[in-house]
């Protein structure tokens, strides 16, 4: 009894800790292939063989919800603690690899996921992508400003030359 409280405990720190919670069913999966999806996405993720039971009483804990219905058979999550977006992407091109693997869902952001869901989430960007994506388009803001700025103060000069001039031509 103690074991299952401390497993729950050890669950429900893990759901509260995670960006996201992307849940897998791993039936027929070699230990060996388990090992190398747990290193694909180690980076990001932290992927435990979990027991459906003890998952919900966690899952509840932290406040968690829409996940018992996927909670059947052999289930596997991955909690991420990185960025949710590669984790999904190397889930799904682990499950193309490996077709024993199938992605059930998730959680992430205050709402549940379904398996279309989280095959979306994997088609985004990578975090480092559209933050260099933002910081081009940062650049190229401050490129234009700067430009702006510049060009302010010759049209100005040249404003003042042809004002100077225009006086002298009169006088």
């Amino acid at each position: 009894m103690a074991q299952k409280e401390a497993s729950v405990a050890e669950l429900t720190k893990n759901f509260e800790d995670s960006t996201a919670v992307l849940l897998t069913e791993y039936r027929g999966l070699t230990v060996a292939q388990l090992k190398e999806l747990r290193n694909s996405i180690r980076q990001d993720a932290e992927y435990a063989v979990v027991k459906n039971t003890l998952t919900k009483i966690a899952a509840q804990r932290a406040g968690v919800e829409g996940l018992d219905d996927e909670l059947k058979g052999p289930s596997a999550i991955a909690f991420v603690h990185g960025d949710p977006v590669a984790v999904a992407k190397g889930l799904r091109a682990f499950a193309k690899a490996n077709p024993l693997l199938v992605i059930k869902g998730g959680y992430f952001d205050g709402a549940a996921l379904t398996a279309d869901e989280v095959n979306k989430l994997a088609d985004l960007e990578s975090r480092e992508v559209l933050l260099a994506k933002l910081a081009g388009a940062m650049k190229a803001s401050l490129t234009k400003a700067a430009y702006v700025f510049n060009a302010l103060p010759s049209k100005a000069v040249r404003t003042v030359d042809a004002l100077r001039e225009k006086k002298e031509s009169e006088a």
